[in-house]
């Protein structure tokens, strides 16, 4: 049976125009950092890293340990000394940022590296890992759009829900692209947005 850890993991799902409360468990991903806009080749040479590397996993898990799964969808965590650069002035020059992609947590790091050596090809091999994010508490809404239009749907989570629930921000903004960017019109895209957060006073 293939697993699809999009239907099995609750925080893959999220509602457009609703703000929800959610509980992330620690999860395994592909990891490749770097700095800057996102329309620029550093950004697309991760992503032509971490798919590469996602599916060499995948046959590997298939073939050696009988365990057949959906390559999940890129993930991104971004983040700046400024988050107006997030909202109001979306300054992508400012954004630091680490590309993900989620594995199950049976993938080792040997299968992990033996999947590295497969690709080896891949733009920024070298700068590929395998790490854990615990994120905890969280919120997150389902953004249906451009990119170029979460500016508001931000600030508003920023600035007026997250203070209402006597919460404070504590992590890295997170996005989840549940579309193809290559296959899907602008005004269509899914993005779940996800916001780490912890209670106020603590």
């Amino acid at each position: 049976m293939k697993i699809d850890f999009k239907k099995e993991i609750a925080a893959y799902s999220a509602r457009r125009g609703v703000f929800d409360i959610i509980e992330v468990p620690p999860l395994r991903y592909l990891m490749i950092d770097g700095h800057g806009d996102p329309n620029t080749q550093a950004y697309g040479d991760a992503i032509s890293t971490i798919f590469p590397v996602a599916y060499k996993l995948k046959f590997l898990s298939k073939r050696e340990l009988d365990r057949d799964y959906v390559v999940m969808p890129l993930e991104a965590v971004w983040w700046s000394d400024d988050m107006s650069s997030f909202t109001s002035d979306r300054d992508k020059s400012k954004w630091d940022w680490t590309a993900l992609n989620m594995v199950p947590d049976w993938i080792t790091d040997e299968l992990f590296a033996r999947a590295v050596a497969a690709a080896g090809e891949a733009p920024v091999i070298d700068r590929i890992r395998l790490g854990t994010l615990d994120e905890g508490r969280c919120v997150q809404t389902l953004h249906v759009g451009p990119f170029d239009e979460e500016g508001p749907v931000l600030a508003d989570l920023h600035d007026r829900f997250i203070p209402s629930q006597g919460l404070r921000m504590t992590g890295k903004h997170h996005e989840i692209y549940l579309s193809d960017i290559r296959r899907t019109d602008p005004s269509k895209l899914r993005t779940i947005l996800r916001q780490p957060v912890a209670d106020a006073a603590s």
